[in-house]
């Protein structure tokens, strides 16, 4: 027992229930459309050879350090660091970065949401240009073989009165129906224009259904993830197996196979971020889910068990996307690398595109989009559970209420929700992208990635985690571990980390649009407000502390010596 008022925690009702949770965490919208991209634009199959060193040096030792800690000290991100006090602001980071996660990922969804309402008719709105949103320059099929012989310059093309030179002014349907219609995109981040109301039902939509997921706690979402973390699998196999039987789908699967090796030194930055991203770490939520572990569980054996499905998701998702832009770029008589898009443009441009050529178009377009909102809801309230489980770990006991839980995320939603108003506005595109550029970046969770392996190796002491990891799951598990923790895996976050700093670009819309430098300050600004708490909190407390810099930083105060059970350790 922990003193008075302690509750005892909650623990997931069967440990197939936590694997779940953790694969519908992890395995995310990153893995359909970020990982398969990445390899795309990096050479191929030369992607995979930094991807799984990096796998292997970064992702997997930090992964199980998360889990471990939380199950170990059976707390949520924020009070897993009491074991090293003097950095809890790692705690107070990884929350403000899960709530701006929470924040921006979810106009995903609701975009997600409202292409899925969209597909219910006979004929995808976004297939034709005899729409009210459709400019003038909007064309259904470009015949580009017939522009290739110079003689006809000058003949119209197709059933359009275009002639071949307004085909390069020319724009897809699907594109005009994604700008004009969905986000109805202002000139930029000056201009917000007004809200769009079958956005805001969308995202109202979403939130509601987040809030009745998690409310409850790991009881009704570890239940509730069974089905969100295994349809899409279901749905990832019948469009691989639609995808192959269409022309060109064989250029498209080799194009995303065949190794360039030319490639091979640019791409290492690109694997360190995808790994930081697609494993979900440094946001405190794998912390939270760990906590509800039981204590000997064996969660070494659940790092790798996860490791592998989360990375095996990716390259599967890879022949998926690739077989449907082969088919697109044999459709369209082009090469694959015009048809292939990242992040969202993949989601709401070449997929619906893909979807609009192909016979019974409605119902891939409905299962698509079905797949892609149950992708990103489980990340969604896994996320919402870990900010929650944090902010409740701070208040433990006197405030104790009947329904303590689902105010707060009642309250975590609303604010959520009352932030995302500014995404679905005409300029909430570039509101977006900046959060995504800035907010929970490759640099922030690079960050914090580093302070967490320097804390439990160098402040905690690697050796003495090993031997509570060991008193948890019954053996020490590889050295390997522990060396990562030391030494390999923090030098390889700040290698990347420094490359970003220096290679850093300004934040561009469409590689068009460039950001004012108010908006770039701003961005800077959610990026600073999670990596500046760990140094910030940890000079506050030094200067509160009494007694010279030695004494402090040697004083038994600092690291606890005892155990999440409350036994005193040896040290």
């Amino acid at each position: 027992p922990m003193g008075p008022g302690y509750q005892e925690r909650e623990t997931w009702t069967r440990q197939m229930d936590f694997i779940m949770s953790c694969v519908g965490f992890a395995v995310g919208l990153g893995n359909v459309w970020r990982f398969p991209y990445l390899c795309y634009k990096n050479g191929g199959g030369v992607f995979l050879i930094p991807y799984l060193l990096i796998v292997f040096v970064g992702g997997i030792p930090i992964f199980f350090l998360e889990i471990s800690l939380g199950q170990f000290m059976k707390a949520g991100s924020i009070n897993v660091w009491n074991i090293a006090p003097l950095f809890k602001g790692l705690g107070y980071a990884s929350m403000v970065i899960v709530f701006f996660c929470n924040t921006y990922y979810i106009m995903v969804l609701a975009w997600g949401f409202y292409y899925l309402i969209k597909s219910f008719t006979a004929t995808l709105p976004w297939s034709s240009c005899n729409n009210e949103w459709n400019t003038p320059s909007c064309i259904e099929i470009f015949h580009h073989q017939d522009c290739k012989n110079a003689s006809f310059a000058n003949i119209t093309v197709g059933s359009s009165n275009m002639t071949c030179a307004d085909l390069a002014d020319a724009r897809s349907p699907i594109i005009e129906f994604w700008e004009n219609k969905v986000l109805s995109i202002s000139s930029g981040l000056d201009e917000p224009g007004k809200m769009n109301w079958e956005l805001i039902l969308c995202l109202m939509a979403v939130w509601v259904l987040v809030y009745f997921c998690v409310w409850k706690g790991v009881k009704s979402t570890g239940k509730i993830v069974y089905f969100t973390a295994t349809f899409p699998y279901v749905v990832l196999i019948i469009l691989l197996v639609r995808g192959v039987t269409l022309p060109g789908a064989y250029d498209g699967i080799m194009y995303y196979i065949k190794p360039d090796w030319s490639k091979l030194e640019e791409v290492w930055i690109d694997a360190g971020t995808q790994i930081f991203f697609s494993y979900a770490i440094g946001l405190g939520a794998l912390t939270a889910l760990g906590s509800y572990n039981r204590f000997n569980n064996d969660c070494y054996k659940d790092a790798f068990i996860l490791a592998l499905i989360n990375s095996g998701t990716s390259f599967f998702a890879g022949f998926v996307v690739f077989s449907i832009l082969g088919f697109m770029a044999a459709e369209q008589g082009v090469d694959i690398s015009q048809v292939a898009e990242s992040g969202p443009g993949l989601a709401f441009i070449a997929y619906p595109k893909a979807v609009s050529l192909m016979p019974v178009a409605p119902l891939w377009a409905a299962l698509f989009f079905f797949m892609l909102l149950l992708l990103g809801l489980d990340s969604q309230f896994v996320g919402v559970e870990g900010f929650v489980t944090g902010i409740l770990d701070l208040f433990p006991g006197k405030y104790y209420h009947r329904y303590k839980r689902e105010i707060a995320v009642a309250i975590c939603c609303l604010l959520c929700f009352i932030i995302d108003l500014s995404m679905v506005t005409q300029g909430g595109m570039y509101v977006f992208q900046l959060f995504d550029y800035y907010s929970a970046s490759g640099m922030t969770l690079l960050w914090q990635a580093f302070w967490e392996c320097i804390v439990v190796a160098w402040v905690y002491g690697a050796d003495r985690f090993m031997d509570d990891v060991a008193r948890m799951i019954g053996y020490r598990p590889f050295p390997w571990m522990k060396w990562c923790w030391s030494f390999i895996t923090p030098c390889v976050c700040m290698g990347i980390f420094l490359f970003h700093l220096v290679n850093y670009k300004p934040l561009t819309y469409n590689n068009v649009y460039v950001y004012p430098w108010w908006g770039e300050v701003i961005g800077w600004c959610l990026a600073l407000s999670s990596m500046l708490c760990i140094p910030v909190s940890l000079l506050y407390k030094l200067f509160r502390a009494k007694g010279t810099f030695k004494e402090v930083s040697t004083s038994s105060h600092w690291t606890s010596g005892k155990n999440a059970k409350g036994k005193p350790q040896s040290t």
